[in-house]
């Protein structure tokens, strides 16, 4: 993964007073291992490229994603993180995510990120020793760049993907937004 794409997604979020408070007070009190994903970097990559202010208040959930084998308490996770702060929390064990999407069983973390739909969604988050680090399986050009780009996983099944962007109205919301889907 580029380095600098990273530092500046880092820094994206570090700027957003919002996103950095639901990034400490996962590593509070968070599942070990976890991360914030999708939407939650998504969204503030996009909305600060386009000039808008970061709006974690307009996301539905949350979305913290962790792996481990043999742990099922996702429910617990996210009333300890909703106890240290009341935002929507969506905690899931990717590791029991793999048979529910249909796919082989994931190997890390970064198998099952590799695996959601769009590449720029497919970017995770997290505070460690006082530093955002983030989880990018196929990069962040596609994040950086504006473009939905389905990953390897829907490449040949686009469909949720435009429905996806029909049910969000990320291009009205996004107008650079450049969809490569075929």
């Amino acid at each position: 993964m580029n380095q600098d794409g990273a530092a500046r997604v880092a820094a994206l979020l570090a700027g957003s007073p919002g996103h950095l408070d639901a990034l400490q007070a996962l590593s509070l009190a968070g599942p070990s291992g976890a991360w914030i994903g999708a939407g939650f970097v998504r969204n503030a990559v996009w909305e600060a490229l386009c000039g808008t202010a970061p709006q974690l208040a307009a996301l539905a959930d949350l979305d913290v994603v962790y792996f481990s084998p043999g742990r099922d308490d996702d429910t617990a996770c996210e009333e300890a993180l909703r106890a240290a702060r009341p935002l929507p929390w969506s905690v899931r064990n990717q590791t029991r995510m793999a048979a529910r999407n249909g796919h082989t069983p994931y190997r890390s973390l970064a198998d099952a990120l590799a695996h959601w739909t769009e590449t720029a969604t497919a970017v995770a988050a997290r505070l460690a020793a006082g530093r955002i680090e983030i989880l990018a399986p196929h990069g962040l050009d596609d994040l950086l760049g504006l473009v939905v780009r389905p990953t390897p996983a829907y490449a040949r099944h686009p469909a949720p993907i435009a429905a996806r962007l029909a049910a969000k109205g990320w291009q009205r919301r996004w107008p650079g937004l450049r969809v490569e889907i075929h």
